[in-house]
């Protein structure tokens, strides 16, 4: 198999790609990414020389550049790219339309034009908006998206279906739950959380806490990702989940008694506009038709999450300051040019 990834360099993406050639030695991967500020090509330096792995760096409006990667005999494509962060989304929505929605309908032109077999797109709870008590999303839930950035991968998701419906066109879409884990980018709740409390800083928590996410291991979210691409019917939505949804000042707590730190830390501070209440997802369709389910607790995945983060502290620093935007040219084309020349 040859596998086209998009936003291969975020945490989700990069984490795919490691568990995919693990799992799949066999397999081909290149990873298409602009290399945003979320794109870190330091999430997969470990794995940057294996043969089977190609990084090539473009923008997915940009209709030309795909197209002309889409030539290459890919079996499918699974298209992670898109702008996610909510807080940004509400500061300045322009970009999340233009890449989330234009950026998706590019990927769609080029793939339906290459006849390429298979299109996962991957999408959030988010979607369905906020739940209310011992209430769960299924796929067939009404989307009511309460940020600019709900809005535009709710958008996506329509676009897909819609190319579904007109052109037959051989796409499944998943929708997942907040995932957490190492490399994610420390302006997200857990690793920003760790990182200030490892340094003593303020914890920063919305409004009262008590809005509550359904938390999933990314591993546990690459399995499902690759259960979907290798059985998902056509033209389906699965949710992905772990079905323990917990307020977001448990979370903070749980770190702070990893960490050894004080509670003192926290700082409760105003919440954000459009700030949804609850996640949660109904997952029973992935389960029962795929054989998926998470397997990591929660409390087993914070401390491995926290683990990392204490021993990577070099790549969270970069993270921090932006110096790991510089790894590029100052190191993987330089390496790619020596390396042609072998």
């Amino acid at each position: 198999m040859k596998l086209l990834v998009t936003g291969g360099a975020g945490f989700i993406g990069s984490n795919f790609i490691r568990y995919f050639l693990n799992v799949h030695p066999s397999t081909e991967i290149v990873n298409f990414d602009k290399l945003t500020y979320a794109g870190n090509l330091q999430n997969l330096a470990d794995i940057d020389a294996q043969p089977n792995y190609r990084f090539v760096r473009g923008d997915i409006c940009d209709a030309e550049a795909v197209e002309h990667l889409c030539e290459q005999p890919f079996d499918a494509i699974v298209h992670f790219a898109a702008e996610s962060h909510v807080d940004r989304s509400i500061a300045a929505a322009r970009e999340f339309i233009r890449a989330n929605v234009e950026g998706t309908l590019v990927m769609l032109e080029a793939a339906r034009k290459r006849k390429i077999s298979r299109f996962l797109h991957v999408s959030t709870d988010e979607v369905y908006g906020s739940m209310a008590p011992k209430e769960s999303a299924t796929e067939q839930s009404q989307l009511a998206p309460n940020s600019p950035y709900a809005a535009s991968k709710a958008a996506s998701d329509l676009l897909v279906r819609s190319y579904v419906q007109t052109h037959k066109f051989p796409a499944v879409i998943t929708r997942c739950t907040n995932n957490y884990g190492p490399y994610q980018f420390p302006e997200k709740l857990i690793p920003l959380m760790i990182s200030n409390a490892i340094e003593g800083k303020k914890l920063p928590v919305y409004g009262d806490g008590l809005n509550e996410r359904d938390w999933i291991f990314v591993e546990d979210h690459c399995r499902a990702l690759d259960a979907v691409l290798e059985k998902g019917r056509i033209g389906e939505i699965y949710n992905i989940g772990s079905g323990r949804p917990v307020p977001n000042i448990g979370i903070v707590r749980s770190l702070l008694k990893l960490l050894n730190a004080p509670d003192g830390l926290i700082e409760f501070v105003q919440d954000r506009p459009g700030h949804d209440r609850r996640y949660a997802l109904d997952d029973s369709k992935i389960r029962r038709e795929l054989g998926w389910e998470s397997k990591v607790e929660l409390d087993a995945g914070l401390k491995h999450t926290v683990d990392w983060y204490r021993t990577h502290s070099d790549w969270v620093q970069e993270a921090k300051s932006g110096e790991y935007q510089a790894y590029y040219e100052k190191f993987y084309v330089k390496r790619r040019a020596t390396l042609a020349q072998l």
